[in-house]
């Protein structure tokens, strides 16, 4: 199916939409991938889910992506004898390893890491922010801080600690069962929570084998300190603007979504910019200007994809706010200036054969005023590699493996289609022309242009361009004089 824009929708299910027929919907109204957030989902839920969008993929004929979003290390105040207590700023109240109900001096921290994680001057944020606790003692087991700001505390609040790097990893037990369930069913990637460190993703690339692609949710001030080294171990980054925007000034995190957008398309990682972006959706049919402008920064900059929370999982108006989001990004890529931005981004191409075959591609498309790139990747670099170019025409990735098909759903300006492998590469041209006929991305007379691995279903070695008539029929020829 032909999308008319690059940038890729990532919309989240649950109770307002994980159900065939809203999932069909959406789908048909753009949603390219679909997440699964396991903070809400159980394993039943989640396989019921999986099953629905296979489903409704065979009914479509298109290959969807399926994200299932691991929920990561959860930090919570236990209770008060009361349930909440007063507080003001210099209010000075202990943290500490004992379970039992909290006053207004004292209140259980369950989380052992924290504790010992915590040094005078950190800070701690409680309900996303609102009470603002400064560490003034520590001790063995406990803590003591001084409220700077908020007016209450109550069970089992939220806690967040962007000046501490916690000792324990970012899978919980709960996580690990999560993640085994997962990798049970045709999903394609899964997003790990609260990443602080590269080593964090090491864990679940042991037990997910290269049987899903990783993304890593960057979502505190630490994993900042250190992305590039988090980026490169990773398959994919969310910038992921809840967390980041509790642990972080607020007037930083659009300079860090900048950031991270431009390193991950330099390294050649998917990117998708995540959290409130149609927030108002959630209630009402409609949203705010602010937040159009919002989604159209994150076109603008060259983002993979642009993801849907609550707007689609439990909002009143699922279907309207996918169908926003995609006029949104239609809108913003049939601006004549759109292009000129995302080409005045793009990064240099690394010194490598594929590299070079690949911008070489985007460049005589454009050059030749060709249709389109088709790209032959089994394992995906081929086409993440085309996505990393950003050309100005339409990539077409055929691939003989559903996996991949799927995962480079995500990919920005990358559209997928299942196919055979070719047999040679006659064969290969063949297939590449009636695939892009028959896909609409070109016509008879039309050229295209192919980018492949020789010898074929070689991964990662991509070394060969073509370009190919499209005949009346949707058959090709090699245009000889350009090999």
């Amino acid at each position: 199916m032909n999308r008319n824009r690059r940038v890729k929708i990532l919309a989240t299910l649950g109770p307002a939409s994980n159900n065939p027929e809203m999932i069909f919907k959406l789908a048909s109204a753009g949603a390219d991938v679909f997440r699964i957030n396991m903070s809400h989902a159980s394993h039943d839920v989640m396989r019921g889910t999986v099953a629905a969008i296979r489903g409704v993929e065979e009914q479509l004929g298109f290959p969807i992506g399926i994200l299932v979003d691991i929920q990561g290390p959860k930090h919570r105040l236990g209770v008060f004898e009361k349930g909440e207590i007063d507080v003001q700023p210099g209010h000075v109240i202990t943290l500490d390893s004992d379970p039992k109900p909290g006053n207004t001096e004292r209140v259980h921290l369950p989380h052992r890491d924290i504790l010992d994680a915590m040094q005078i001057g950190h800070r701690m944020l409680v309900n996303d922010g609102k009470v603002e606790l400064r560490v003034i003692e520590t001790g063995d087991g406990w803590a003591r801080a001084e409220v700077v700001s908020g007016t209450w505390l109550a069970d089992k609040k939220g806690v967040n600690l962007p000046d501490s790097e916690l000792a324990s990893g970012a899978l919980t037990e709960k996580d690990r069962k999560d993640l085994d369930a997962a990798l049970q069913e045709e999903i394609d990637w899964v997003a790990l929570s609260f990443i602080q460190r590269p080593d964090d993703l090491a864990e679940a690339r042991k037990v997910c084998r290269g049987r899903v692609g990783l993304m890593a949710k960057i979502e505190k001030p630490q994993a900042m300190q250190r992305l590039d080294e988090i980026i490169e171990n990773s398959d994919a980054v969310m910038v992921a603007r809840g967390d980041l925007g509790v642990e972080m000034p607020l007037e930083l995190v659009p300079s860090m979504q900048k950031k991270m957008i431009r390193k991950c398309r330099k390294a050649g990682r998917p990117v998708v910019v995540a959290t409130q972006m149609l927030e108002s959706m959630i209630n009402a049919p409609v949203p705010t200007r602010a937040e159009v402008s919002d989604v159209a920064n994150a076109v603008y900059e060259g983002a993979d994809a642009i993801m849907l929370s609550a707007e689609s999982a439990a909002g009143d108006y699922p279907l309207e706010a996918v169908s926003t989001m995609n006029s949104i990004a239609e809108a913003i890529e049939s601006d004549k200036g759109y292009l000129d931005t995302i080409a005045s981004q793009r990064p240099e191409p690394e010194p490598t054969g594929s590299d070079a075959i690949s911008y070489a591609a985007s460049e005589i498309a454009d050059t030749l005023g060709l249709a389109g790139i088709v790209c032959f990747t089994a394992s995906g670099s081929t086409g993440l590699r085309a996505a990393r170019a950003r050309p100005a025409k339409p990539i077409l990735a055929l691939s003989p493996v559903p996996k991949t098909a799927r995962r480079l759903a995500l990919v920005w300006g990358t559209q997928c289609v299942i196919t055979p492998d070719a047999g040679d590469l006659d064969d290969m041209v063949d297939k590449a022309c009636r695939a892009a006929y028959r896909e609409e991305l070109a016509r008879p007379g039309d050229r295209i242009i192919i980018s492949a691995g020789v010898p074929l279903r070689t991964p990662g070695s991509t070394n060969m361009l073509r370009i190919a008539y499209i005949g009346s029929d949707g058959q090709g020829s090699i245009h000889r004089s350009t090999d």
